[in-house]
């Protein structure tokens, strides 16, 4: 960690404070006119000034400059969060603070995200297509009052458009995109095609469709692909193709005070695996003839979401959910006969599924005609039922035979948050959740927020809770015991605990001449007790494991984010410092980790440019990402512990949009990671406490290099 770099950042932040609040004294100060409008974590879609949650937004503008292909896409530039792909799967996933997708949970529309075994955690965010996004909003910290289990390092929430400013409005849009220096027409690259219609039916009535193809052809590198016959290890790709088909349908429907609408969203996924290994068949008197045992992976998710906001007794205000999700993946093997481009063989089963009914609800506005005080009674109804097959691999039964595992966990919660306003400038917010655990003991969660304005447009906010984490469905019902090997869940886990302070100073400026200042400073200390691991709990006859609560965790953070905005330029800068202590034990051994706080440094930078003349926009997207260390098993001595580090690296994404014909076109052009990342090196050290065994370096795949891309959009409004 350069220090250095911390303290310039750091005196950057405070100076450029001071000198906006030194010029507000001399010059009028303009409230912006348009804020955001926040909806997570709230009581009422409210500006994000008036809410006491520090909520931070990705708004519209900046996914279309991203021209994202999906969430990983535009969470790549957030301090913060680490987006981990895998090419070998084909997924992505997300770490905060250091914590992985376990902790974090993804909602759409305040609905959690149904994933394979899991309900808003543990995300594929390759599956999260962005066409239908109207902003993105993010709150750091513990939400387990308002979101329940597993929102333990914050939430994030995808709000998705529901109404239009047009009767009707058509976009289609194609995008081509090279994977690295690999391009063909079809065979290789990226092509996405999307088609949305929005009509407004009537003043009350308003329905949307869509749809989205997303092709990946993989990242051959320096692999021969799918046809190549010759058994030296060259088949396949680096990086498996993906093909992704979104469709999604939403009906909505407004009076008054009443709301009501429909949203339904399908994906369907395929990842082909090519295996490296080609058998030769001998069919004499024929030609050699040549086959590899492949497979695929389809997965198809059905969500579906009804809401209803209205009055009761015309005054009390109801907003319910209703949602019934299902995403179920399976395995398809076959035989590929390669110089005759024939599949034999297949057999298809379900690999994981998991099937959602959940249900939320608030009661508010108690008091009436009392903007100073207000309540809201909540509720949330979970009900998952999972599924692996034995193909799988890690569910046996005591002969050692693989067994299909379905379990269903289910959770029925009540909260209850109010909301002072003790004058003008402060306002507090406490909130309480009991959660009914069928499968655990009862758990609860509580939060106090509280937000206070000061002069000079300078806002401070301070929160702090607890929230707690379940067991997922790999730790409680992992059973893989045969002659070698010895691996366990346990029923008889308990949830994690957590609890997590932060406090945000904020101020925003405005001036006469258009000027425009934003700096943010936040800080942040989280704690998780009981953490959940995977120790070595017995040597005899063979190691084995087994998922025990045993480990601590500790993290501290400070982030700072700074915006300019003057006419028609816009540029943001900021850092993120994260330090975490974490402590992993061995089990039987006894032993344990060191303490020791380990620190990421990373920072980010955006600049935008708009030239009205040409109606082109110019956008650059940076972020530093720093060295990642931590304390892991000594592959030589299980009761001794290695440092690892994973390398620092940059990404730098750039691009230039033209509209043509008042609106109706856009063409943009673009670079993903133009510094041309691909590999970056994973080591772990010697190891400690004495122990003098060598080191172990690899290296991790993060990207395929620099990519190009252009994109063509149609819109017709009228």
């Amino acid at each position: 960690m350069n220090s250095n770099k911390l303290v310039v950042f750091v005196l950057g932040f405070v100076c450029t404070t001071v000198f906006s609040q030194d010029i507000a004294n001399d010059t009028l100060l303009k409230q912006s006119e348009i804020e955001s409008v926040v909806i997570t974590g709230q009581f009422e879609p409210q500006s994000i000034k008036k809410s006491v949650h520090n909520v931070r937004v990705i708004s519209k503008a900046d996914i279309q400059n991203l021209a994202a292909n999906n969430l990983g896409d535009v969470l790549n530039q957030y301090l913060n969060i680490t987006v981990t792909p895998n090419g070998q799967s084909g997924r992505s996933t997300i770490s905060l603070f250091g914590l992985d997708a376990q902790y974090f949970k993804i909602l759409i529309d305040n609905i959690p995200v149904v994933t394979d075994t899991g309900l808003g955690n543990e995300v594929d965010l390759t599956q999260i297509n962005l066409e239908d996004v109207e902003q993105i909003e993010i709150i750091e910290g513990a939400m387990g009052v308002t979101h329940g289990a597993n929102a333990v390092s914050g939430v994030l929430n995808i709000i998705t458009k529901k109404t239009s400013r047009h009767k009707w409005e058509i976009n289609a849009s194609l995008q081509e995109e090279t994977v690295g220096s690999e391009y063909k027409l079809f065979d290789q690259g990226r092509h996405i095609q999307n088609l949305k219609i929005s009509h407004n039916i009537s003043d009350h009535w308003f329905v949307s469709l869509g749809a989205n193809r997303n092709d990946f052809k993989g990242f051959f590198n320096d692999k021969q692909g799918k046809d190549y016959w010759q058994n030296d290890g060259s088949r396949g790709v680096d990086w498996l193709p993906k093909e992704q088909f979104t469709a999604n349908a939403t009906i909505g429907y407004k009076k008054n005070q009443s709301r009501l609408f429909y949203k339904f969203d399908y994906l369907n996924e395929t990842v082909e695996y090519y295996n490296p290994v080609v058998v030769p068949v001998d069919n004499y008197p024929f030609p050699i003839t040549y086959y590899s045992n492949d497979k695929r992976l389809p997965t198809n998710r059905f969500y579906h979401h009804i809401n209803y906001y209205g009055t009761l007794f015309s005054d009390l205000i109801f907003n319910i959910s209703a949602s019934h999700q299902k995403q179920q993946r399976e395995e398809e093997r076959f035989n590929y006969y390669l110089l005759e481009k024939e599949e034999r063989n297949n057999t298809k089963e379900v690999f994981h599924s998991n099937e959602v009914f959940y249900s939320t609800g608030t009661l508010t506005n108690f008091i009436k005609n009392n903007q100073n005080i207000d309540f809201q009674l909540g509720y949330e109804l979970v009900n998952e039922n999972s599924f692996a097959n034995a193909a799988s691999g890690m569910f046996r039964d005591d002969e050692q035979q693989a067994v299909d595992i379905r379990k269903r966990i289910e959770n029925y919660d009540v909260f209850v948050l109010s909301e002072l306003h003790l004058t003008d400038k402060f306002s507090l917010r406490p909130g309480f959740r009991y959660s009914f655990q069928p499968q655990f003991d009862n758990q609860h969660a509580y939060s106090v927020a509280a937000r206070y304005l000061f002069d000079y447009g300078i806002e401070a906010r301070l929160s702090g809770g607890k929230s707690y984490r379940t067991p997922n469905f790999s730790e409680l019902y992992t059973y893989f015991v045969d002659s070698n090997h010895n691996i366990q869940g346990n029923a008889e886990l308990t949830p994690e605990q957590s609890t997590y302070v932060e406090v945000n100073a904020k101020k925003s400026t405005y001036f006469d001449s258009g000027l425009s200042l934003y700096n943010s400073l936040t800080s942040g200390y989280m704690e998780v007790s009981d953490k959940i691991s995977m120790l070595l709990v017995s040597n005899d006859p063979i190691q084995q494991y087994q998922y025990i609560n045993v480990d601590d965790y500790r993290m501290w953070n400070l982030t700072a984010d700074n915006k300019i905005q003057y006419k028609n330029f816009n540029f943001s800068a900021g850092f993120a410092l994260i330090g975490v202590s974490q402590q992993i034990g061995t089990g039987a051994l006894g032993t344990k980790s060191d303490d020791k706080f380990l620190y990421t440094f990373n920072i980010n930078t955006a600049a935008s440019y708009n030239i009205p003349n040409w109606d082109t926009q110019i956008s650059l997207y940076f972020k530093h990402n720093g060295k990642v260390q931590q304390f892991i098993n000594d592959i030589n001595d299980a009761s001794q512990f290695v440092l690892s580090e994973i390398d620092s690296y940059n990404w730098l994404d750039a691009s230039i949009k033209k509209v043509f014909m008042n609106g109706k076109f856009e063409l943009m052009a673009g670079a993903r990671n133009l510094l041309d990342v691909t590999e970056i090196r994973s080591t772990s050290a010697p190891g400690i406490g004495g122990n003098a065994h060598g080191g172990l370096t690899s290296n991790m795949m993060l990207g395929y290099g620099r990519s190009y891309f252009l994109k063509l959009t149609y819109n017709l409004n009228f």
